[in-house]
Formats: C-alpha cells, structure tokens, sequence
C-alpha cells in the first residue's frame, strides 16, 4: 500500500504545479483513517489498535489533507490509488471520500522534504527484531520551503491573492472589462497600453469561470489560477486598473470613471484629448438620434442678425435693426436730431434695470472693454439647418459658447480639471501662463482670522477654519495655464472676521504677466486681473472676505487693469460700440426657469477666432442625456461654420458678480456702471 501510494503521489506531484491543503480537523482525519477498517482488521494491539501508531498519525494529521487540482477543477487526494487488498481499498477510499467533502483553505507546503517514517525496528523479549513499514513520502523540492520564511507568511500571501482574485473574478463584469479594451483599442486610456494583455488575460479567466456551477468548482479554479496568473491579474481588484474596472461594473458613468483612474495614474498636467465613448455607445445614441430625428440638427454655424427676431432683442443699433424684421419703430425714432448731453458722473445701475428702462430709449451703446473681460467672450451659434428638431431643453435651437469652448467660468474649469474642488462656501482661485509663456511660481495665500496662513506648505491639509489648499502649481506647463485654488466646504468650522487673500511670487522666472483671479461665495464669482510683473518675493493682495457668522461681504484690493490686449479682433481698455443686446437663448420668448440667464453684448467688428463645440450636454434635451459621451464628442468633432457678420461679443451670467461700464446716447449721453 505504501508503494502503490509512493507511486501515485509521484504522478501528482508531477502534473501539478501546486498542492493545496483542505479544511479538516486534523484529529478527525485521524479517527476517519481508524475508524474506516472493517471490523476484525484493526484490533487491539497490545494497548492500541493494530493501525494506531504514532508515525502514521503524525503522516496523516501532516499531509493526509493535501490535494491538488486538476484542469476540470477538481480535487486529487493522496489516497486516490487502487490496491488489491480489499481491506485497505475501504480505507483510502473512506480517506478520499472525506478529504474531497471539504473545501480547499490555504496552499500546501512542507518544512521538510520527508513526511513521515520509512520504517523503524523494535527488539522483543525474545530476542527478535520486529520490522514496522509505515506511511512515508518524499517531496519534490517545489512542495518543500526553504526560503527561510515562516509558513504562516506564506500561506497568508497565497491566501490574500486567491481571495483577491475570486472577488474580482465575482465583482468584475465582463461588460466592463470589453468596455475599457475598447477604450485601449482607441487610444482614449492613459497608459490603458499597458494593461492591454493583463485585461484579456483576466477576461479569458471571467469567461471560464461564469461557465462553473458550484461554489465548490469556483473556489477550487479561483485556487489553482490564483498560483499561475502572477500577482498583476491575481490581484487585479488592488491595482489602479481594478478601480476603474470596480466603479464600472458598480455602475458608475464611464468618464467619471475614467478621470478617478486618471487621477490616480496620470501626471498633474495631463489633459484628457477627447470625451470617452464605446463603439457600443455611438451605435446607441445613431438610433436614438435617427428615431428621434435629430440628425438634421446636428450641424452648427455662428449666428447672424437674419436669424433672430425682435421678440429676441433688447436692443439693437440703427445698422442692426435695418436686418431684424419688425424694427420700424427703432428705425424711425433714429431719424429724430437730438443734441446729446455729457454726463461726467458715472452712475450705477443694476443690470435688470438697465435692461427695462435704459435699453428702450437707446440709440447707440458703447462698451468699455476691460481685460477683466476677456474671459466674457461669447458667441451665439445657431442651427445650419433651420427647420431641424430642437435638440435643447429650451424652445429654439441656438445656443452659445464662451472663450475656451466653455458655457461657464474657464478658470473655475481649469481649477476642476487639475483636482480642485469648486463647489465649496468659499473660494480663491489664480491663474498665469495664460496670455503668455509665464513660468514663475506663483502661489495662493489666505491669512484666517486667527493669523493661521492657508499655503503650499499646508495642501491638503484642513486649516483651522475648515479651508484647504488642494490645487498647487509649482513648475507651469509651457503653453497651458496654470491654476492653484483654495477652498472651503462649508461654514462649520469658520470664523468671523477677515479672510485676507494674496498672491505671493515665491520663484521669478522671466514671467511677467501678472495673473488673473476669483473669488466665489454665495453664488457669486468676483473676477480680478493684475497684469503686471510680480517681484520675487512679491506679495499682491487681491481682497478681504468678511464673515459674519451668516453671510460673506468683500472688501477689494487689488490694483485696476492699466495695459491693453486685443482678442477677437477687439482691442480692452477702449469703447467698442454694440450690434446688439439680447438674453440668452433659453430666455427667449419669455422662457423662465431654463438654467441661468445671460446676458449678451454684441460688438462690433468681433470675430471668434477659436474653434467652439456647436452645443454642450447641459443644453441637451433629457432623452439625449443616456448619450452624453458621444454628445460631448459630436459638439466638439462638428465644427461650427463660419460666416459673415457673426454674432460674438461678450457675455455674463446672472450667477456670477462682474459689472460692466456703458455709453449711452439715446435723448441724452451718459456713462453708466453696469451691476451684474
């Protein structure tokens, strides 16, 4: 018996990398053994049974729970042989039986090459040897450890990896796995390259385990493959990859996926090239898009005068109202001669006012174009084909883009694209290296009150007060701005008083540009620009919030605007005379309540020199929301068209503070300040 044993355990050892240990109760494997022969062949021996020695039981309780595990993933028993003795084939086959019942545990392994005793001699009274054979074999050296490590150590790292890989073999979806390969396929993952193999050596072992029946087939594939797969896909769950596999199969939308794996991979600086979309989401959004019928709308151009109506202006001067149907009364009133009348105070009004009782009565306008504006710049784009399905939530088919192919803040964007949190009570940003190559480290600073300094010392760190640094640029990127951004989440922690927020030039680097800055409370976001050189060492403070324990106020500091830049073809600091005033497109026709009201002056002479998206996913009607992927892609691959006498200018959004000064000849000619 022990040599047909001997035997068998060689050909296992042989076709197995691996042996695995199941989980029994050594003393019960024990008892099974003498318990499983037949009656009147285990008799009492002297004080034991014949079959009880202390060598067998030592080999037992050592080994007699080790297996292995073949390719149709099940187990393999050291006592599954066949002998011609009848009494000892019921007891292997008892052994087997119960070793197979049970559940594998942990990787198998030996401190030493020999388990058990070959044979061993005992003397008797009378003089004569008796020679006792039992259980004994020899491992190869794959089974034995040598590595000096104790065995706890290294059935606990098998043990982890296996119990990794079945979880991720469980939580994994395969439709997560073929997304994020065709993702790689396109080139739209960072660094996605890299686990191209990994992903499809994983999904080849998915798809082997969803055809398994048992939980005990699971565990016993989950065992054998952890030891072959290596510690990358064994472990794939713990890996930057495993997290953007996780947060897809758990249902998360695919680029927020995609940027919280971005996070973690990609470099500070790194900017995605294009929205993320499968070949399976583009088929999607085609038939929805063909059965709905918005096919025909999706093509864009820069609006003119000949498409909007009166209904839709606020104002327009003589040469525009000539080409809005409908203008006469505008038309007429421009032949009466008035001597205008120079006003030398400039007057404050607030934008809604401004609107119903000064536009009415206005001949001509004129804005005074500052740089604080330059970030305004907006134009309105209309549908190539007018007689196409409104796509947008509001009721026409126009929509705008701001400088930077943004609807909103470019800064408060760039802010969120680097990780900075823009949703707080409370925020300060800064920006540089935007107008010119500006490669000086520029840092944010709040003073609390308290005298606690929010810096780069501090980020991501919480402040007394609840504020924290979290975006910190210390070597700008050549031709991409830079940001840092500091923020508070709420008000739980803030004292009253000042919160006083500076710039300070911590390195000078040939950069002379100045920056520009924000500061958001209350809905609100109050633009700053300082464009001159900042000295090294240099501290430029832009404002003093005030908390009162209820609400914010602003005390502003920094120095005025003084040089003078041209974008779109129109020159800051000068008076640029306006085509037309108008609410955005989804407050015309007396709409309400459709996102937030903009206000737009179209200037003269300006000509969008970008390249804007022809519309963005906050604009789309809710059925088209299921497609945003490749809605984001479609505004941005669609080119809006060029033509003549386009409408752009500048714009401001009703949620954001700014204000705006404006020359106005109507009966009389005044200069007024415009609140927004």
């Amino acid at each position: 018996m022990k040599a047909l044993m001997q035997e068998h355990f060689k050909l296992m050892a042989k076709n197995a990398s691996h042996l695995f240990a199941v989980d029994v109760d050594k003393d019960e494997l024990w008892n099974a053994y003498l318990d499983s022969f037949p009656d009147g062949t285990n008799e009492i021996y002297r004080e034991r049974r014949e079959h009880d020695c202390s060598c067998c039981r030592n080999f037992i309780k050592g080994i007699g729970n080790a297996v292995a595990i073949n390719d149709d993933n099940e187990l393999v028993t050291i006592w599954d042989f066949k002998t011609d003795d009848t009494t000892y084939q019921l007891v292997i086959e008892a052994l087997s039986a119960y070793v197979k019942s049970k559940a594998v545990r942990d990787i198998y392994f030996s401190k030493y090459e020999k388990v058990g005793v070959d044979k061993n001699f005992e003397k008797s009274d009378n003089g004569n040897v008796q020679e006792w054979h039992h259980f004994y074999l020899k491992l190869p050296e794959k089974f034995v450890n040598n590595t000096g490590r104790t065995m706890g150590d290294i059935a606990g790292e098998y043990r982890d990896t296996k119990n990794v890989f079945m979880r991720s073999l469980e939580e994994i979806t395969r439709e997560s796995l073929l997304t994020v390969l065709e993702l790689i396929s396109q080139n739209s993952l960072y660094k996605g390259e890299e686990w191209e193999r990994t992903l499809k050596e994983f999904l080849k072992h998915k798809k082997k385990y969803e055809e398994l029946e048992t939980e005990k087939e699971k565990n016993n594939y989950a065992w054998l493959q952890s030891t072959k797969v290596g510690g990358v896909v064994g472990r794939i769950r713990n890996h930057s990859m495993g997290v953007l596999l996780t947060d897809i199969s758990e249902g998360v939308e695919l680029d927020v996926a995609v940027r919280k794996y971005e996070a973690i991979v990609a470099p500070t600086n790194y900017k995605r090239p294009k929205p993320i979309f499968t070949k399976k989401m583009l088929e999607d959004a085609k038939k929805t898009i063909d059965k709905l019928g918005y096919l025909e709308s999706l093509n864009r151009r820069y609006a003119t005068l000949d498409d909007i109506t009166v209904n839709n202006i606020l104002y327009s001067n003589k040469d525009s109202a000539k080409r809005i149907a409908g203008n006469v009364f505008d038309e007429m009133m421009g032949d009466a001669v008035v001597k205008p009348k120079k006003f030398s105070k400039v007057d404050e009004i607030q934008v809604e006012d401004f609107v119903k009782n000064v536009l009415p009565s206005a001949k001509e306008l004129e804005i005074y174009f500052e740089g604080k504006h330059m970030g305004n710049m907006v134009s309105l784009i209309a549908p190539e084909n007018g007689n196409g399905k409104g796509m947008f939530k509001w009721n026409n088919n126009f929509s705008w883009a701001y400088t930077g192919n943004i609807t909103d803040s470019l800064m408060k964007e760039r802010v969120k694209s680097a990780g900075g949190d823009v949703h707080g009570v409370l925020r300060f940003s800064i920006q540089w290296n935007e107008i010119e190559r500006d490669m000086n480290d520029l840092d944010a600073h709040c003073v609390e009150p308290g005298g606690f300094e929010i810096y780069y010392p501090h980020k991501g760190r919480r402040s007394p007060t609840g504020g924290m640094l979290d975006v910190d640029i210390i070597s700008p990127t050549e031709g991409v701005p830079a940001v840092e951004n500091i923020t508070w989440a709420n008000t739980s922690k803030m004292k009253q008083g000042a919160y006083e927020f500076f710039v300070h030039c911590y390195s000078h680097n040939g950069g002379r540009s100045g920056f520009r800055a924000e500061i958001e409370f209350d809905g609100q976001i109050h633009a700053f620009e300082y464009n001159k050189e900042l000295r090294y060492e240099e501290n430029v403070k832009v404002a003093d919030i005030i908390y009162d324990g209820t609400g914010f106020s602003i005390k502003e500091a920094l120095p005025s605007d003084v040089s003078s830049r041209e974008i779109w073809g129109v020159k800051t600091n000068q008076f640029i005379p306006v085509s037309v005033v108008m609410y955005s497109p989804n407050y015309w026709d007396e709409q309400k309540g459709i996102g937030h009201r903009h206000y737009f002056f179209m200037l003269k002479d300006c000509v969008n020199s970008e390249n804007p998206n022809g519309f963005y996913n906050e604009f789309l009607k809710e059925d088209l929301m299921r497609h945003k992927n490749v809605f984001e892609a479609l505004g941005g691959k669609m080119a809006v068209k060029a033509v003549d006498d386009q409408l752009s200018g500048i714009g401001f959004s009703s949620t954001k503070r700014n204000d705006l000064m404006v020359k106005v000849k109507g009966q009389t000619e005044r200069v007024l300040k415009i609140k927004i």
